[in-house]
């Protein structure tokens, strides 16, 4: 990886994505982040004077991506519950085929110390907040059958990123990990989360 300069920063936190979602962040050196990118251990530790520092930046960001990420399908989706349903789980599945290791960074949190994961909840908890009020209010209105919102988006969530970051389950019951079987496994999502949330 070539680094312009000016994106050092940007650089490292990219590679560090990469790394500790693929590999998990215990098994990632500063090092190994330094020689992704391409420059010295002393200039990464610039930039984050700690490997705790960096994580807590790369969780930072993804969860600015993936919301960036929602925010968008949900501004492009047609104005009705289930259509904005089905372009979240086809957002968040995007990743999952194009960058796995993201989404395996998020799995990675629950094997983190609680601080970590205490800041990327802080992190995401408004927009989580957002999506169960929608669900609520599409519920009441009689747009969507009647559930736990809560328990939806956890249901959804869960089920993308175990697919995503545990291949292992998909080779199990023989199912091809492969994009052309992840997008398969996300129509069957889609279609199992439409018809249990369609009144």
């Amino acid at each position: 990886m070539t680094v312009r300069r000016g994106n050092t920063r940007a650089s490292i936190l990219e590679a560090s994505v990469d790394l500790f979602g693929s590999r998990g962040f215990a098994a990632t050196s500063l090092d190994d982040i330094a020689g992704r990118v391409g420059v010295a251990k002393q200039t990464l530790l610039y930039w984050f004077p700690s490997k705790d520092e960096l994580l807590d930046a790369v969780l930072e960001q993804t969860a600015l991506e993936l919301a960036a990420v929602i925010e968008a399908a949900v501004r492009a989706a047609a104005d009705a519950p289930l259509a904005r349903i089905e372009a979240v789980v086809k957002a968040v599945f995007r990743p999952a085929v194009r960058r796995p290791a993201l989404l395996g960074l998020v799995r990675e949190v629950s094997r983190l110390s609680p601080a970590h994961a205490e800041r990327l909840t802080m992190q995401v908890q408004p927009f989580v907040r957002r999506a169960t009020d929608y669900l609520r209010e599409q519920m009441d209105a009689g747009m969507l059958r009647r559930a736990d919102p809560g328990l939806v988006i956890a249901l959804a969530y869960a089920t993308v990123t175990g697919i995503a970051t545990e291949p292992e389950a998909l080779r199990a019951v023989e199912w091809p990990v492969t994009a052309i079987g992840l997008r398969r496994l996300r129509n069957e999502l889609i279609a199992f989360v439409l018809a249990a949330l369609r009144p």
